[in-house]
């Protein structure tokens, strides 16, 4: 009996994960799409880190440009729409 209840919990466990595998978050398509639309400063950033990478040694970071990349993109999906 014990063994048959523990079988059950498992198979429900189960059954809940695939049904949690099955949700998607709204906001990582608007994410995506505004990434596609702060194409400018995400193109300044990727310059930025070719550049460090390719000196070593260097103390330059790219702070800078992360954030302005960060903030076009949290701009952009504060006015979008999420359904």
């Amino acid at each position: 009996m014990v063994l048959r209840r523990v079988r059950q919990d498992e198979e429900e466990e189960e059954e809940e994960d695939e049904d949690e595998e099955d949700l998607v978050d709204p906001r990582d398509e608007v994410v995506e799409k505004c990434e596609e639309h702060c194409t400018a400063v995400k193109a300044e950033l990727e310059a930025c880190t070719d550049r460090v990478n390719s000196r070593p040694g260097t103390e330059e970071t790219c702070e800078q440009e992360l954030f302005d990349f960060l903030h076009c993109v949290d701009h952009c999906v504060s006015i979008s729409e999420i359904d």
